[in-house]
């Protein structure tokens, strides 16, 4: 980070974990809370200025966070709901990026219509860490979480290929349209291939390794190497490549240790806190050195008050038409989806709050590109306004509107029926296994399959260290893997969902893990 050397960045860190660790203990928004704080702090006399770097940004704190949000995201989820995730994360940037370039050029005519998209492709990418956080929380319906996720997941990419359309542009170097959207497909596809190849390799290569710790230390590994092949060599989307390779993976982990599985949710969740924190925090310390680049005046806040509203407005424009159209013109679609409620079209809608991907990019428009401290000053009103106001109110609008779904229901009944196939499977597999295995062994195992099967989640008794022990150990083993398999295909048929198989994987890790012990 420009203007921030060791003692200080280590210093930001220690204090966003415990602006985090207090809004926790609170039951409030970390995420808002950080911007809060870092708001007030960054005018108390003594402080550093803090300036993005934005090629730290995009290379060092990106990509782990889309990795580790494709890690627990559902491909089969993403899958199923593509076309309204590429209407939001490809066509909503996009329609976003060309209203905001009016409204800017509107506002502020000196502005040349080219920079004014750069603002626009700028302030186009939600960012959904605090809208999924609490949507979580709030039991927001899955098909809604699944939608802002895929959505924060895609949408990157998008607006950061029309940002560098229209910052070549801007700059003097003209591009036709065709060329334009020539590029966009190019370096998409590359990206989704290149994440691909990324993931096969790394799978094929944790297969072998054989061990939790080298696994994850891979695994650690994979976020920056997809992101630096696909941008430095391939010249594609890096962001994408991150995102597929994370989504591969991720469908394939239960298929891998639960060593692995157990070191990696410990891992990944570690550093999103820390990432996290660290960029809300920036986000709010941000605004002393903003504010002193700036030449505030009434004409810079009431267009940059118009460029904010103009952002949120598109999202709402967009939204109810891109979500019922499609469904009046196809018979088939309406009978292939359920008809999406109301509520979650304005709880999506107003879910569009601005991270640092936008001051990110806002910090990498080249110098020569005219009115920059304008779009800088304007990306920065947007991410600050809309996290506060947007994120401070959106659990209001979810009690307001007052519907949730009954997910928690449905989960229920098919983690049930598939519990009970798995415990079958799991004493089928146990019998195969049987020989000269003294019977209280044999009968302890078949009791603790029945238990399982009506209480999935009550933990099993303490193992004995003598030799009967050892075939429990093994046996149990085997029955756990049954059992596994089994829920692993229920997945892969669609009888439940990720996650679903999460929660019982790691049920079943922890077991594995303790009947592992010396």
């Amino acid at each position: 980070m420009t203007g921030m050397v060791g003692p200080e960045l280590l210093l930001l860190l220690l204090g966003a974990l415990v602006v985090t660790s207090i809004a926790r203990r609170l039951n409030w928004s970390a995420p808002l809370v950080l911007v809060a704080v870092g708001l007030v702090v960054s005018f108390i006399p003594g402080v550093p200025e803090f300036e993005i770097d934005p090629h730290l940004i995009l290379l060092v704190v990106l990509p782990p966070l889309l990795y580790s949000a494709a890690l627990d995201s559902s491909y089969l989820n993403i899958r199923a709901n593509l076309r309204p995730i590429g209407l939001l994360a490809i066509g909503l940037v996009l329609f976003t990026t060309l209203v905001v370039g009016l409204t800017a050029k509107l506002v502020f005519p000196d502005l040349p219509f080219a920079a004014a998209l750069v603002l626009g492709a700028v302030v186009a990418p939600p960012d959904a860490v605090a809208a999924v956080a609490i949507g979580r929380k709030l039991g927001l319906q899955r098909r809604a979480m699944t939608l802002l996720v895929g959505e924060s997941l895609i949408n990157d990419a998008t607006a950061l290929t029309a940002f560098k359309v229209a910052v070549a542009a801007a700059a003097g170097a003209a591009m036709h349209p065709v060329e334009g959207v020539g590029l966009f497909l190019l370096v998409t596809a590359g990206g989704i291939a290149v994440g691909l190849g990324v993931g096969v390799v790394v799978r094929f290569l944790r297969k072998r390794l054989c061990e939790g710790v080298l696994e994850s230390a891979l695994g650690l590994l994979v976020p920056f190497g997809a992101y630096l092949l696909a941008e430095e060599v391939a010249h594609v989307s890096g962001v994408l490549a991150v995102v597929v390779a994370g989504l591969y993976i991720g469908h394939h982990s239960p298929r891998g240790t639960y060593s692995t599985r157990l070191q990696d949710a410990a891992v990944w969740r570690s550093l999103d806190v820390l990432l996290e924190s660290f960029v809300f925090a920036l986000i709010g310390l941000q605004l002393s050195s903003i504010v002193s680049d700036a030449d505030l005046n009434a004409s810079l806040l009431l267009g940059a008050g118009a460029v904010l509203l103009a952002t949120v407005l598109a999202r709402f424009v967009w939204m109810y038409p891109a979500t019922y159209i499609p469904r009046y013109l196809s018979k088939k679609l309406r009978e292939r989806e359920r008809p999406p409620h109301l509520g979650q079209v304005t709880v999506i809608s107003w879910a569009g709050m601005r991270g640092v991907v936008t001051l990110a990019a806002a910090a990498a428009i080249p110098p020569d590109v005219p009115g920059r401290d304008i779009i800088v000053f304007c990306a920065f009103v947007v991410t600050v306004a809309t996290l506060l106001v947007q994120g401070t109110t959106l659990p209001w609008v979810i009690g307001k509107i007052g519907f949730e779904g009954d997910d928690a229901r449905q989960d229920a009944l098919a983690e049930a029926q598939v519990q009970h196939r798995a415990a079958q499977a799991a004493v089928d597999r146990l019998d195969q296994e049987l020989e000269d295995v003294p019977d209280h062994v044999r009968d302890q195992l078949r009791s603790l399959a029945e238990h399982w099967g009506n209480a999935a989640w009550e933990r099993l008794g303490r193992q004995d260290q003598e030799s009967p022990a050892a075939a429990y150990r093994r046996l149990r083993r085997v029955m756990l893997k049954a059992e596994r398999d089994e829920f692993i295909s229920a997945r892969d048929k669609g009888e439940i969902d990720d996650e679903v198989l999460f929660r019982v994987l790691r049920e079943l890790d922890l077991e594995e893990a303790a009947l592992s012990r010396e």
